[in-house]
């Protein structure tokens, strides 16, 4: 049995001469091969589309849609984009081979076709695309896992900010958080990425150290007692880094904290109203009045007049004071 072949393999043959499909069709049949064929370009695309096989013979020179033209068109739609294509072609000028590989083909054969070698080279390329898509599989449930223990991903490609994958819980946070969905990492985020990157990396020519670099800074989004915090992971493989160190793509983590029962803690322990006890929290991670004004949704004027609620309250003087105080007494509570 021909490398890389195995039950429920699907081979399609793309050739506008029913002679030449007949004779590779019966060695790949008689191999064990689930063999479709396509006369014409558009019937391959149509194919391709439906039957999503493992690999597709194709030849390269067809009246109408040649090819090329049907390499390209598979290669531009996600269902069929990962599907290696073997070109069979009896032009083997280096200009038209050179055309092949450009138009999405992973190899060639020339004709006339010698089955044995076909099915030599199919079965490499068949193992290669099974790898790459169990390895796509592995990320993709590795990444949703993280979604049950509160984490969120995204990959983010760097050059334009388009998000190239997200898990369902990152998809919800970045609405609630950033607003509705874009296919676009929001500006602050893309502006944190592309800021950290370098941060990431070791820096070139440094071979004397086995330290990992340091982590970049995180992001911090706060709406009230919540925030989104991101993280940059790494740099995931999905895409390529440009000969000047631009682009690629980056796996960011995020995750969601909620300090309300905070909140809650100081309203007990002080006798705070809870918009006073928010207040208080807010002044203890050192913002400002205007700071604290356009996280609760008021004016900096009712932002003061809490605080000259709160600082009897706690019978202190200032606010230096009550943050002291309130971090002392609630043990939840962290500057």
């Amino acid at each position: 049995m021909p490398l890389g072949n195995s039950p429920g393999t699907v081979v399609l043959i793309v050739d506008d001469v029913p002679d030449n499909v007949a004779v590779l069709h019966d060695a790949l049949d008689e191999a064990g091969y689930t063999v479709l064929v396509a006369l014409d370009g558009e019937s391959a695309l149509r194919r391709a589309q439906q039957a999503l096989p493992d690999v597709v013979l194709l030849d390269a020179v067809m009246p109408g849609m040649d090819g090329f033209e049907v390499a390209r068109q598979l290669k531009a739609n996600p269902a069929t984009a990962a599907i290696p294509i073997l070109f069979m072609t009896g032009l083997t000028e280096t200009e038209h081979l050179e055309a092949a590989l450009e138009a999405g083909g992973v190899d060639y054969v020339t004709k006339p076709v010698k089955p044995r070698e076909v099915m030599a080279r199919m079965g490499v390329h068949i193992n290669t695309a099974k790898k790459a898509r169990e390895g796509a599989l592995e990320r993709h449930q590795a990444r949703n896992a993280l979604d049950a223990f509160g984490y969120a991903t995204v990959t983010v490609r760097e050059r334009d900010g388009r998000l190239m994958w997200q898990t369902v819980l990152a998809r919800e946070l970045l609405e609630r958080y950033c607003g509705p969905a874009t296919g676009f990492a929001p500006p602050e985020v893309l502006q944190w990425l592309q800021r950290n990157i370098p941060a990431s990396q070791a820096p070139e020519g440094d071979l004397s150290s086995n330290m990992p670099p340091p982590e970049p800074p995180r992001l911090t989004l706060d709406r009230g007692p919540r925030r989104l915090t991101f993280r940059l992971h790494q740099h995931t493989g999905d895409g390529d880094i440009e000969p000047n160190g631009e682009g690629g793509d980056w796996l960011i983590v995020m995750q969601e904290t909620n300090d309300a029962s905070v909140i809650e803690a100081l309203v007990q322990a002080f006798g705070l109203t809870a918009r006073e006890a928010e207040v208080l929290y807010w002044v203890v991670q050192g913002k400002i009045n205007r700071d604290i004004a356009d996280i609760v949704g008021a004016s900096p004027a009712t932002v003061k007049k809490h605080l000259e609620r709160i600082l009897p309250k706690l019978g202190v003087e200032t606010r230096t004071a009550a943050a002291a105080m309130a971090i002392n007494r609630v043990r939840l509570l962290k500057p």
